[in-house]
């Protein structure tokens, strides 16, 4: 327009953007207001942040999260029945190696109160190098549903959902293939009782031993501990040997033979180290 800036440009500085700075003063970067917030990291020490608050309402069930993907099916659930079992009866433990639910497991007990107390003494507890994070389970196991008696009932919304969940993405489904590099020294896995000295742990009549040999055999370890009184059994990890668990009748029994087999030597290359088991 003749005589003045057309209107749109009204007002408008001879720099040629409205709210110009000063001429020498440098200007605001036009994606400054536009950068995205940073990221809240995914994982802190291994384990990951929960995108809700675990479930703290009393269940019969622990749901068990961040489990080593890499470990078959079987050997996992054995390995989990093993651990678990120092804190009740364990009814079943479901496990699966589909994308929606490898890395998970539902360990079912027969009362609330060994829930509660597992997921009390485990949490974070690094099973094949990986922290388990633990919560009860959301719904009833199907071994529960049968011992209550309402198992088609159960049944049949468990199917419900199950369909709906399968309408739904898969995970990681909508993220690039890409994965980000890893900083140089960082620390892969983390164990959060590896600083904790081993006369922190509360007395347990159940004893944790360590760094065994891959050749050890349950009948060593049984003529090793059965020395002692109140001894009951040996219990071993199938493939993982280099670990395994020894009961006895009370704590005080537990006591004397982690006092006398601690750091007992098998070989130059294999000292066993002999700690409470988390009760």
């Amino acid at each position: 327009m003749v005589g003045g800036a057309p209107p749109q440009f009204a007002g408008v500085p001879p720099s040629g953007f409205p709210n110009a700075p000063p001429v020498g003063f440098p200007a605001p970067s036009p994606f400054a207001s536009a950068a995205p917030p940073p990221s809240q990291p995914t994982v802190v020490n291994g384990i990951p942040v929960a995108k809700q608050p675990l479930n703290t309402t009393p269940s019969r069930t622990v749901y068990v999260s961040n489990l080593n993907e890499k470990v078959k099916v079987d050997v996992l659930k054995n390995s989990l029945r093993t651990l678990f079992k120092q804190f009740g009866d364990v009814l079943d433990v479901v496990a699966h190696q589909n994308i929606r639910m490898r890395g998970q497991a539902f360990v079912a007990f027969l009362d609330e109160e060994s829930a509660e107390k597992a997921i009390k003494e485990l949490q974070h507890f690094t099973l094949y190098d990986k922290p388990m994070v633990l919560q009860f389970a959301r719904n009833k196991s199907d071994v529960h549903a049968k011992k209550d008696g309402d198992y088609d009932t159960h049944y049949k919304q468990r199917m419900h959902k199950k369909e709906e969940v399968s309408k739904m993405p898969l995970p990681g489904s909508h993220k690039p293939t890409f994965k980000a590099s890893r900083p140089q020294g960082q620390n892969r896995h983390f164990n959060p009782t590896a600083n904790i000295p081993d006369e922190y742990l509360p007395p347990n009549n159940i004893l944790f031993l360590q760094k065994l040999p891959e050749t050890i055999t349950q009948q060593d370890l049984v003529e090793l501990f059965q020395r002692f009184p109140g001894f009951r059994e040996v219990r071993m990890i199938p493939t993982k040997k280099s670990i395994a668990f020894v009961e006895y009748d009370n704590e005080l029994q537990s006591a004397t033979a982690r006092s006398e087999l601690s750091g007992h030597v098998f070989d130059p290359e294999h000292t066993m180290k002999v700690t409470f088991a988390r009760k």
